[in-house]
């Protein structure tokens, strides 16, 4: 995929982040530099560009690799594009004899093969875990990318995104105004559907939790039926909740482009408004990658988050928050709500490989399972060669979720569709549930190349909310 490169960041996108409006004149120098000062900050990065003996045990582990055939999307073959550049600056023997150690000069053609590659990463970590040595690719990948932004080659996708999270707090700019009337229409939807008034309420102070959900469930099919399943959970638990309007997105992509400074920025207004409001719990909703940093890094970058209640964690998936109502009896579910379903559960990169949910190793793997089990009568596993720690990437994470590299989505896909359509030939599978936004997204749009219907994509919380019996057994027991 060598003519595959993602949309350049323009200058409207690059100086509110505080990055060079474009290439700066000295790039090959400032670029170096950067390298110098991330490989003394960041000791994992010094450690994965010595420690790869090249045993190959990463190179077909990749979903591009697999989807396009490319030698460069190899883990070990991507990562080298970083390690000869560091070879040439920083070891005695890439300095006198680089022919001999295969080092080269941070030139023009070097960087495009970085634009390109470390734009066909979705910092999955899937190489991760069948390396020997434990080498996080997908670390190299955000260095790459940190240090391009440093030199003014950022990537359209996601400085626009960043920025409207700055601005507005959601991924997709939707201000106050608009998510107020999305929200008032979801009530009365629901109300319409089902007879009960499930609220879905805005910045209301003294709420118990707030509910940061990926943005997605706000608008669009079919993660919007997620977001009513929330809905559902609190109105039967009898516990009060409420969406900020400005941090109103879980979704965190300071962690695509590696700037712990804009991962930090768009966190901590999370925790601001969660004081604002006085709740004293946070909920995040069926997003992947917003998880990880929420579960690896939210303590880190803004905590203590002391002012919660203690009882609770800090911070709750949203699959942990209903397991826990349903292991206390608050909930009653009706499986035969989804007789029409034969389900089957992709495990999200992010929350497979880089987080933990619940009191429990392995958590993340069993509670997702064990809220479906309860809210449908037949659901069946994927190749377990192609879950949990072994899940491959829907293809569109990482940033890398933007129509200039549909093609390579499609391909990256393809692992994932094969393990998908061998249990929808033998068993009859016909919903595909998520916990993550981009994994819906990117299953919707790419499923239909491979002739599967894209409703057969669904959240664990659309399974819920078809199941919820509502009015039943009302508030904890």
């Amino acid at each position: 995929m060598a003519g595959m490169k993602p949309y350049p960041a323009a200058e409207k996108h690059m100086t509110p982040m505080g990055f060079p409006p474009a290439r700066v004149e000295n790039w090959q120098e400032k670029g170096v530099e950067k390298m110098g000062e991330m490989l003394k900050k960041y000791r994992s990065l010094q450690v994965f560009m010595d420690i790869c003996v090249k045993c190959g045990s990463c190179t077909d582990k990749c979903h591009y690799y697999i989807g396009t055939g490319d030698p460069n999307n190899m883990p070990v073959q991507r990562a080298e594009l970083m390690r000869k550049v560091y070879r040439r600056y920083f070891t005695p023997a890439g300095k006198i004899l680089p022919g001999v150690v295969k080092a080269e000069e941070f030139d023009e053609k070097v960087l495009q093969e970085w634009v390109t590659y470390f734009h066909q990463c979705s910092q999955c970590r899937r190489c991760s875990v069948f390396c020997p040595y434990g080498i996080d690719t997908a670390e190299v990948t955000m260095a790459a990318r940190e240090i391009m932004d440093s030199i003014g080659v950022g990537h359209k996708y996601s400085t626009e995104i960043i920025g409207k999270v700055h601005t507005l707090g959601n991924n997709l700019g939707i201000p106050a105004p608009a998510l107020k009337s999305t929200l008032q229409f979801l009530e009365d939807d629901i109300l319409d559907n089902t007879g009960h008034e499930v609220r879905l309420p805005l910045d209301e102070p003294g709420a118990e939790v707030m509910l940061v959900p990926p943005s997605a469930d706000f608008f669009s099919e079919p993660h919007i039926q997620s977001l009513i399943g929330y809905a559902k959970v609190f109105h039967q638990a009898g516990i009060s909740f409420t969406i900020s309007s400005f941090a109103s997105e879980a979704a965190n992509f300071g962690m695509f482009i590696g700037s712990y400074d804009h991962k930090r920025k768009i966190a901590k207004r999370i925790a601001d408004k969660a004081r604002e409001l006085k709740v004293k719990r946070i909920v995040v909703g069926e997003c992947g990658h917003a998880w990880r940093v929420a579960y690896s890094f939210w303590n880190t970058l803004n905590g203590p988050f002391d002012f919660l209640d203690p009882r609770y964690p800090a911070p709750q998936h949203i699959c942990e928050f209903t397991h826990d109502l349903l292991q206390r009896g608050a909930l009653t579910l009706d499986k035969e709500a989804n007789d029409p379903y034969v389900v089957t559960f992709h495990d999200s990169c992010n929350v497979a490989r880089a987080s933990r949910m619940g009191p429990n190793p392995g958590g993340q793997f069993e509670i997702p399972r064990e809220l479906i089990k309860a809210s449908c009568n037949r659901f069946v596993e994927m190749d377990e060669e192609t879950i949990r720690e072994k899940t491959f990437c829907c293809g569109g994470g990482g940033g890398l979720l933007t129509d200039e590299l549909m093609d390579l989505r499609i391909k990256g896909v393809l692992p994932r569709v094969t393990a998908l359509k061998q249990v929808m030939k033998k068993d009859g599978v016909n919903f595909l549930a998520l916990i993550c936004a981009i994994c819906k997204a990117q299953f919707t749009k790419v499923l239909p190349m491979y002739k599967i219907p894209m409703e057969t994509v669904g959240g664990v919380h659309q399974l819920v909310s078809n199941a919820i019996v509502l009015g039943a057994k009302k508030g904890i027991v």
